[in-house]
């Protein structure tokens, strides 16, 4: 039998990132959320974390980090049928991995209802929406939203539709470099604006126009800030339509070349033994994302 005590130490220490702030959610003191760490790892006959900052966990330690998430929510189900277990009756948290674009976007309108209706706490976890798999991977959050559409061991994934983006500039940027026109071949020449190390769009961008090598770019890990930057006449960048139209409508924006758009594909991954909550909440997601996101070919 497992103890969940020594899981939940394991799943606190992972989701806050340390054991200190781990401690803090628990109620517990730094040096007892080690031991019980270490007694679970003396139960299974193996490290369970990689002791760095912040830790992470081995191979068995995504396992049973797996199987955690899908007993919190399954727990959920049975309170909800037995009233009596439900002690504290405080609402259901859901840690889920976002892209930022859609967190800056459809997102928060998507979801809003369903959080108020289902008495549900989002803990989000922002990530690239090209990497964001990994947090489920890792058994670190219960669902994602990612470009990936092959869910790992134990999940399912939905197409949601795709984000379409743009490239945009301020005024003062295309007249300062590209005075007679913007001529896709110079594109590699002038600064970009890259979300960060494992944002390609700026990448494919080019290669659709026939533009290779390497260019020079800002890092900006923020979807505002990256909007911001543009607007500042930084650089140009792939930005998501729905995020700027007021900005596009006021000439605060310009498209770079018309017409050439990227459509990134969204999926949302769940475990398939999420219980009912994650069940409705794709439900949910794939009825509102509709009107949010292109349709997929």
């Amino acid at each position: 039998m497992f103890d969940y005590k020594l899981l939940a130490a394991l799943a606190a220490v992972v989701e806050q990132a340390g054991f200190e702030r781990a401690a803090q959610v628990l109620g517990l003191s730094q040096s007892a959320v080690s031991q019980r760490i270490k007694l679970l790892e003396a139960r299974v006959g193996q490290p369970v974390l990689v002791r760095a900052t912040p830790p992470t966990p081995t191979e068995i330690g995504r396992r049973l980090l797996n199987h955690v998430q899908q007993v919190r929510l399954l727990e959920r189900d049975l309170q909800g049928q037995v009233p009596a277990l439900d002690e504290g009756g405080l609402p259901e948290r859901l840690r889920i991995a976002v892209n930022a674009d859609s967190l800056a976007t459809w997102w928060a309108a998507a979801v809003g209802d369903f959080c108020a209706e289902h008495r549900v706490l989002l803990d989000l976890v922002v990530e690239d929406q090209e990497v964001g798999l990994k947090r489920m991977r890792a058994g670190d959050v219960a669902a994602c939203v990612c470009a990936s559409d092959r869910p790992v061991a134990g999940a399912r994934s939905l197409a949601l539709g795709a984000m379409r983006y743009r490239a945009l500039a301020s005024p003062a940027f295309i007249a300062r470099h590209f005075p007679r026109g913007v001529v896709p071949s110079e594109l590699a020449r002038v600064p970009a604006i890259v979300f960060g190390p494992d944002d390609q769009l700026q990448h494919r961008y080019l290669a659709a126009l026939g533009v290779g090598g390497g260019f020079a770019y800002h890092l900006c890990p923020s979807s505002e800030g990256f909007v911001r930057m543009a607007l500042g006449g930084l650089g140009w960048g792939l930005v998501p339509e729905h995020q700027v139209p007021e900005e596009l409508a006021r000439g605060e924006l310009l498209e770079l070349i018309p017409q050439q758009v990227i459509d990134v594909p969204l999926y949302w991954h769940h475990w398939r033994n999420g219980g009912e909550l994650l069940a409705s909440l794709t439900g949910h997601l794939a009825r509102a994302s509709a009107s949010c996101l292109v349709p997929l070919p």
